[in-house]
C-alpha cells in the first residue's frame, strides 16, 4: 500500500478504513468477531489507517478498533474524536470544554487499549467554548505524551486558522468526494500544510454504483433522513455514477475505483477513509491506491461532472446544523 503525510509528518497509509459503519448509521451490522478480523485483514493488506469515535455507538466503535488493533498496534495510526456530551449513554450536543476533552481522551485510550491517540480530531466545533481553548489543551495533551497529532473536522476556514495558530493542525477530515467539494478549503490547507482525510469519499456508498432509485435501506440506516438518498433525487444522481462506469470501461476499474482514484489525484495529501463491512469492497476500495489516472481522463471527469447537478442536500437541516458549519 502507497503511503501518504498528513501535515507535517503523519505518515499513514494512502487510503484509510473509516469503522464508524460497523456500529452505526448503516444497518445492518456485522458481528463484532467479524468487524474485528475485517480490521485485521486490512492491516494484513497493508491499510494503516483507522478512523473511529468516541460518539459512535456511541464508545462500542472504539471498543471493536482497540481489540482488532491491539496485537498489532505499533504497525497503524490510530484516530479517534472528542467533542459531545452524554447523557444516559447518548450524545446530547457538543462539549469542547478542556476538562470534558481530558475526560473523553481517557475514555478513549482505555477502550482503545492505547497509551496515546496519534490523531486526536475536535469532532464538531464547540460554539461555546473559544478555539484556542480547545487547541490549548490539545498541546498540552500532545506535551504530556498522550496525544501525537491535533486534528479537526467539518471546521470552517477562520476556526481552522485561528486553531492553528495555538496548537499546529495535522489534519481537517471533512467530507469530500465527486459530488460534494468545498475549493476554497484546499487553498487553506495549502497554505498551512494541512492535510485533508476526507470522509464519505463514495457519498455514503451511493458513487460505489449499488444503489439505485429501487434501493430499500432498512430502518436505523441515516440514509433514510438524507434528502440526496430520497428515490427521486437518487435516479437523478444516477448520472454521477454512470459517468464513474463510463470511464471504468476505458481503465477496468469500478466507479468506486474511479471515485477514489479521482480523488486521490486532486492533492498528495488527501487521504480518504471509506468505510465498508465486506472485505470484497475492502479489497476493492485498496486497489484504487494504485489507479493513476490521467490529466486527460482527470479532465474528462471534471467536465462531465460539472454538468451534473446532483439533487438533495447532503443532510437534512438538523444535521447539516450538527456539523458546526
Amino acid at each position: 500500500m502507497l503511503k501518504r503525510k498528513l501535515g507535517r509528518g503523519l505518515e499513514v497509509s494512502a487510503i484509510g478504513l473509516g469503522c464508524m459503519g460497523m456500529s452505526q448509521s448503516y444497518a445492518p451490522f456485522p458481528e463484532k468477531s467479524a468487524s474485528i478480523a475485517l480490521i485485521r485483514s486490512a492491516v494484513d493488506k497493508g491499510l494503516t489507517f483507522f478512523d473511529t469515535a468516541e460518539v459512535y455507538g456511541p464508545f462500542g466503535n472504539e471498543e471493536i478498533v482497540g481489540e482488532a488493533l491491539a496485537p498489532v498496534r505499533d504497525q497503524v495510526v490510530i484516530a479517534t474524536k472528542f467533542g459531545f456530551h452524554f447523557k444516559d449513554g447518548k450524545s446530547v450536543g457538543v462539549n469542547s470544554r478542556p476538562d470534558n476533552i481530558r475526560k473523553a481522551l481517557e475514555g478513549s485510550l482505555k477502550r482503545l487499549r492505547i497509551d496515546s491517540i496519534d490523531l486526536y480530531y475536535q469532532h464538531r466545533v464547540d460554539p461555546h467554548v473559544p478555539i484556542e481553548d480547545v487547541a490549548g489543551t490539545v498541546r498540552d495533551l500532545i506535551a504530556e505524551g498522550k496525544v501525537k497529532h491535533f486534528g479537526m473536522s467539518e471546521a470552517g476556514l477562520e476556526t481552522v486558522r485561528r486553531a492553528h495558530t495555538v496548537q499546529p493542525v495535522t489534519a481537517l477530515q471533512n467530507e469530500y468526494s465527486l459530488w460534494f467539494q468545498r475549493p476554497p478549503v484546499l487553498d487553506l490547507l495549502e497554505e498551512l500544510n494541512i492535510g485533508l482525510v476526507a470522509y464519505s469519499p463514495l457519498g455514503k456508498g451511493f458513487l460505489a454504483g449499488k444503489i439505485d432509485d429501487k434501493t430499500a435501506f432498512l430502518d436505523g440506516d441515516i440514509r433514510n433522513t438524507i434528502p440526496r438518498f430520497a428515490a427521486g433525487a437518487r435516479k437523478a444522481n444516477q448520472a454521477m455514477v454512470d459517468l464513474l462506469a463510463h470511464i471504468g470501461t476505458q481503465v477496468n476499474a469500478t466507479p468506486a475505483q474511479i471515485a477514489l482514484a479521482w480523488l486521490l489525484a486532486q492533492r498528495p495529501w488527501i487521504v480518504p477513509i471509506p468505510g465498508t463491512t465486506k472485505l470484497s469492497r475492502l479489497d476493492e476500495n485498496m486497489a484504487a491506491a494504485a489507479l493513476e489516472l490521467s490529466p486527460a481522463t482527470l479532465a474528462e471527469i471534471d467536465a462531465a461532472a460539472s454538468a451534473i447537478e446532483v439533487q438533495g442536500a447532503r443532510y437534512n437541516e438538523a444535521q447539516e446544523k450538527a456539523t458546526g458549519l
